[in-house]
């Protein structure tokens, strides 16, 4: 993998200009810019399109077929560039969990921890007046959860955190896990032991596949704005701007695949038609 050339491509795919420090505001900028850029789509699904877990492939997805994908396909596509920019990254499997309580599969999501290093006047954190001192700072970092945080979230902070898309939340569980909450509700269940790419392929085979998984008995793609949020589902575009909610129906092939490219940047031949699984998913 061309890694120089494919970083390059990618900041140009999300309107963004390569950093100079590996620090928050960096990684604040390019979460924003990929939300913005790049969507949640389970489209690959319904297309009949292999879905490969392996760094190239899901980069080139991103990059030169300039589609997005679900949570194992963005936010590991999204830790190749963070490394290639210099942050130190690891691989995290969460749960996530549903509105009475229930607990999906193990690997059910893909969450990123990102470090970034802050330099701070010495006596800031400790030191010297007049000196500078290095600080590292750890990161909850997600760009594949649809409608979820617009920024980073501060891994090691127990209070509130204020966001654009609410106020979250994160708790230590008893079992040492950490659970993500946004306006009080529990949205994922996350586990600090590192993980790699191979581990996720096993929840990704589930959800591409299962009778039970949401993302095989539905068709998503949907998009942060500047306003807000836009969504297609089917043939029924939903727009958010502003916390207003308008909901269209499209009318015929034509109309559905101009939304597709016009709201996602996605150039299809034919329209995306729901396929169910098969019984058993096999």
């Amino acid at each position: 993998m061309d890694i120089s050339r494919l970083t390059d491509a990618y900041l140009h795919r999300i309107g963004a200009t390569r950093p100079r420090h590996a620090d928050a505001a960096a990684l604040r900028e390019l979460h924003v810019r990929h939300l913005l850029s790049v969507p949640f789509e389970n489209l690959s699904i319904h297309l009949s399109e292999e879905i490969v877990l392996e760094e190239e492939a899901l980069v080139r997805k991103v990059v030169e077929r300039r589609r997005g994908g679900f949570c194992y396909e963005l936010n590991g596509a999204f830790s190749v560039l963070l490394r290639a920019l210099g942050f130190p990254v690891v691989l995290l499997q969460a749960r996530v969990l549903g509105p009475e309580g229930t607990v999906g599969i193990p690997y059910d999501h893909l969450a990123l921890l990102v470090e970034t290093v802050e330099t701070v006047e010495g006596a800031e954190a400790g030191g010297e007046p007049g000196e500078e001192a290095r600080t590292v700072r750890r990161w909850l970092t997600d760009v594949g959860f649809g409608d979820h945080s617009l920024y980073p979230l501060d891994l090691d902070e127990r209070g509130d955190q204020k966001d654009p898309a609410g106020t979250f939340r994160i708790a230590e569980t008893a079992e040492g896990d950490l659970e993500v909450l946004r306006d009080g509700t529990a949205r994922y269940r996350v586990e600090t032991r590192p993980r790699v790419l191979a581990d996720f392929r096993a929840g990704a085979w589930y959800h591409r596949t299962s009778p039970d998984s949401h993302f095989s008995g539905s068709l998503v793609c949907s998009r942060r704005t500047e306003e807000g949020r836009v969504t297609l589902s089917g043939d029924r575009l939903v727009t958010t701007a502003h916390g207003e909610r308008q909901e269209r129906p499209l009318e015929g092939e034509k109309e559905i695949l101009t939304a597709y490219r016009d709201h996602f940047g996605l150039r299809f031949d034919r329209v995306p038609e729901l396929r169910q699984p098969p019984v058993g998913g096999v």
